[in-house]
């Protein structure tokens, strides 16, 4: 049993509520019975991007495993839609492709994760609980694409400022010690163990940086990162 369901099941929580989208009913299908027997709670599936975007609506889930080769609609569009409408739902994509095109777009999209359709189920069902609790999970390579990315669009000239813009919120010593090992790619538990706190605790100076910047998830708040060097530091 994992850390975190350890700390679930130990803070009487409820299991994580998982939604599966792909367009082929047997994996469909076999993926949502992987997640059930795992412990999750799997509230809906759909098979394709509109069914996805008015089932999610209704069902809630914290998780959205997501394919992003969907007819009537495309996975990326139901990501953004989906983010944009619940800032609170988490998307850990599933797909075959592992173009870096597909990657980057899924990620500005909105994606918390990316995993490859080769994934094991032990390593899927690892991934879906770390995305739940705001863990950027992605298949081994692709981790650094994406860090490549942000840094690419920090270096690019920044908009001129608005005199009018309000000043940006202080953080605590502690919070951008969190942000800091954040933008350097560090787990939850790798910063816990790396500050010796609780995961909880890393959790929570997370949630507390994310409502002070008015960020939405942890891929926002890498970007904002490495946006001012705070990986290099």
């Amino acid at each position: 049993m994992s850390e975190q369901v350890a700390e679930q099941e130990s803070a009487g929580q409820q299991a994580i509520r998982v939604m599966v989208v792909d367009d082929h009913p047997m994996w469909r299908d076999a993926v949502a019975r992987d997640l059930a027997a795992a412990g999750f709670d799997v509230v809906a599936t759909a098979g394709d991007g509109e069914q996805a975007v008015r089932r999610a609506q209704a069902a809630a889930p914290d998780v959205l495993v997501l394919d992003l080769n969907l007819p009537a609609k495309p996975g990326v569009q139901v990501c953004k839609e989906l983010v944009a409408s619940f800032p609170a739902l988490r998307v850990l994509v599933l797909s075959a492709s592992g173009e870096h095109a597909d990657v980057l777009e899924a990620v500005k999209s909105g994606a918390t994760g990316y995993l490859l359709k080769s994934a094991s189920t032990d390593e899927l069902t690892d991934a879906v609980r770390r995305t739940a609790v705001g863990d950027p999970v992605f298949t081994p390579g692709l981790a650094g694409l994406v860090l490549g990315e942000y840094r690419r669009l920090a270096s690019e000239p920044a908009p001129a400022a608005d005199t009018n813009e309000p000043k940006a919120p202080e953080l605590t010593d502690r919070e951008t010690e969190v942000l800091r090992l954040v933008a350097k790619g560090l787990s939850y538990k790798q910063i816990a163990e790396r500050l010796v706190i609780s995961h909880r605790t890393v959790q929570n100076h997370v949630q507390n940086t994310l409502g002070k910047l008015q960020l939405h998830n942890r891929v926002e708040l890498v970007r904002y990162a490495i946006e001012r060097g705070l990986d290099d530091e």
